[in-house]
């Protein structure tokens, strides 16, 4: 990379993390419960009065750090599975991962309460298990001896199961007692549902393993997504590498919205966004495709909870509204 480049992609992703605080500053300080900037800064130096502190600290940073988080997963997800599948429509909630998480959670709260706090830890398996299994009939029901895994195909295959999953979860909702089905909904609608730190610590070693881990197989995703023949030239295991890495990818979302909701469209959006701005190498665009999930995600919860306060709107639909067109345009542009 020469210097000019490297400069470019220093201070864009500086720029982005100095975005990322000031969203978070304003999304702490907004709300049914305003704090002003002295009131917030004197609360986290621990001299707030006790409602300050317990808006600040047990109300909104739990479920501003899930959202981020849940952001980081959903962006890197998305990133992982466009370049496996050289597909830039591929996003987790477009190909019906979440929707197989989804029906998944709602088998467990059928059965279990989502308030004990070990559930916390089990729930993102059952979800994992949903959206793993989606992936694996999306990617057998795509592929075709010769060609492969062919784009277009992969995206009706993953739109056309995420509907018939969606309805299988709305079916067995029904059966739910009312608090548990009002808690089913606001989840499909990608309510942030995760506000207590029990909720962070669970989605939190996910994120730490996961992301550094496809930071270290960025040379891996550089060479699968320009040509497998070469990857496979300079002794990389394509087939392995491809099964891990689709691993990681469904395991990032899936823990994602097991404690933030049914969320679309922030892993399509951010990684577009980031290789736009530094270029397709996976070094550069993965940490700044994080960090543009984390604020898009951040964001629309913040907007979601002023507007229509104190009920508001849940953050999925807020970023839907900004994806769905986003989405129209990449089709009918690729």
């Amino acid at each position: 990379m020469n210097p000019g480049h490297a400069k470019k992609v220093r201070i864009t992703i500086i720029f982005a993390i100095v975005l990322l605080i000031a969203v978070l500053t304003i999304s702490v300080g907004t709300g049914f419960a305003s704090l002003t900037p002295a009131e917030l800064f004197r609360t986290i130096f621990g001299q707030g009065t006790p409602k300050e502190n317990l808006i600040l600290f047990e109300f909104r940073l739990p479920r501003i750090f899930v959202a981020i988080l849940a952001g980081m997963g959903l962006a890197v997800s998305g990133a992982i599975l466009q370049s496996l599948t050289k597909n830039p429509l591929s996003d987790p909630g477009i190909l019906g991962i979440n929707a197989g998480a989804g029906l998944m959670v709602v088998v467990y709260i059928m059965f279990f309460t989502v308030e004990s706090s070990s559930s916390l830890y089990i729930l993102p398996l059952f979800a994992l298990a949903g959206g793993g299994a989606t992936a694996a009939i999306i990617y057998i029901m795509s592929y075709k001896k010769g060609d492969g895994v062919e784009p277009a195909r992969l995206v009706l295959v993953g739109v056309g199961l995420a509907a018939a999953l969606a309805g299988a979860t709305l079916t067995l909702a029904t059966r739910l007692d009312m608090e548990n089905y009002a808690f089913m909904a606001n989840w499909l609608a990608g309510r942030i549902w995760g506000d207590d730190w029990v909720f962070v610590l669970s989605l939190l070693p996910w994120i730490l393993l996961l992301l550094p881990l496809t930071m270290v197989k960025s040379n891996v995703l550089n060479m699968l997504n320009l040509n497998e023949n070469v990857a496979i030239g300079t002794g990389v295991n394509a087939g392995r590498e491809r099964i891990v890495l689709i691993i990681m990818a469904v395991a990032l979302a899936s823990a994602s919205v097991a404690v933030s909701g049914g969320i679309a469209f922030v892993g399509l959006m951010a990684p577009h966004i980031a290789r736009s701005l530094v270029g397709p190498r996976h070094q550069y665009f993965l940490p700044l495709a994080a960090l543009i999930g984390a604020i898009l995600l951040l964001a629309a919860d913040t907007i979601g909870r002023v507007v229509l306060d104190p009920s508001g709107i849940p953050a999925g639909i807020i970023v839907t509204l900004i994806g769905a067109p986003y989405f129209m345009y990449l089709l009918a542009r690729k």
